[in-house]
């Protein structure tokens, strides 16, 4: 069969789905994001790859943080959102399970629990790891022959000059610096912090690489687009002090029953998010200031996905 007849199949079997799925009665899916630049970039490649499969959808990306976005999809007010493996440690209240840093069993737990608990269905994840990281500058790393977690405590240990700018959730929460410190038995005192109002990275990882206030350390994401930009390396945790969070589809189970296409839809456009796409892509939209609707188009016609 040609690639004509197999691509008109396709956009037929869609339009059938779709139109399936208004015959019962089901309405527009309602996409939500996070506030953050990452939430809107992957909202973007939702929405568009949910109309090349013929579903018809509402726009509700950037809708808020964490807490707002998930009972948001608690209530029914959004249907289908990205959210990070990681987050349902939280969730779910279980920390402490060493479950959440290995990508596959830690899916495999926040698919069961939500479901569970919710009847809601976590689709494919990307490959990509957003979780916390500590990052320092490339002429920094060089010098102190900085790779790892490791070589990083043991630089602290020896009396390096060390000065992290973070926020205070990084410096206070269990998941974040306390998590560092325990796994790789290192401790930086409050003169070796700057603390940011709000801890947005792009404003701790400016921090580090200008020298602000003697920084030369950041809170940072391991997505985060202006790592490259800014001549920051993001420090390796081989010890898996921190949870995995990959970005996931989160999806109303009703919702899913009305569109089944959704899940073939998404599923190559996150399979193809490993870290150093989802890193570049972050960078098109904070460094060089792109729109993320037209990052996101770019993205998915240069993978012949729209």
């Amino acid at each position: 069969m040609t690639a004509a007849r197999l691509t008109r199949r396709g956009v037929l079997a869609s339009a059938l789905a779709a139109a399936t799925g208004k015959a019962l009665g089901a309405a527009p899916i309602i996409v939500g994001s996070k506030l953050d630049l990452e939430g809107g970039l992957i909202g973007q490649l939702m929405l568009l790859a949910l109309a090349r499969a013929g579903v018809p959808t509402v726009n509700r990306l950037q809708l808020g943080p964490t807490a707002i976005l998930r009972q948001a999809l608690l209530s029914g007010a959004v249907d289908l959102c990205v959210e990070y493996t990681g987050n349902a440690a939280f969730f779910f209240h279980q920390e402490d399970d060493p479950v959440w840093r290995d990508a596959r069993a830690g899916f495999a737990r926040a698919a069961a629990l939500d479901y569970a608990a919710n009847r809601l269905v976590w689709l494919q994840p990307a490959p990509a790891d957003n979780s916390w990281v500590i990052a320092i500058p490339n002429a920094v790393a060089q010098e102190k022959g900085l790779r790892t977690l490791d070589d990083f405590a043991a630089f602290v240990r020896a009396g390096g000059r060390v000065k992290l700018a973070a926020s205070a959730e990084f410096v206070e929460s269990a998941a974040g610096l306390p998590a560092f410190e325990a796994a790789y038995g290192f401790k930086l005192w409050a003169s070796q912090l700057l603390v940011l109002s709000g801890g947005e990275t792009t404003a701790t990882m400016k921090a580090a690489a200008d020298g602000i206030s003697g920084v030369n350390a950041a809170m940072a994401y391991g997505s985060d687009g202006a790592l490259d930009a800014l001549h920051l390396d993001a420090l390796e945790d081989p010890r898996h002090a921190e949870p995995v969070y990959a970005p996931a589809p989160v999806i109303r189970a009703a919702t899913l029953e009305a569109y089944p296409q959704v899940r073939q839809a998404l599923a190559p456009v996150f399979a193809g998010l490993d870290l150093v796409t989802l890193r570049a892509l972050n960078e098109k939209i904070a460094v060089a200031g792109e729109d993320a609707a037209v990052v996101a188009r770019d993205y998915l016609e240069s993978r012949s996905l729209l």
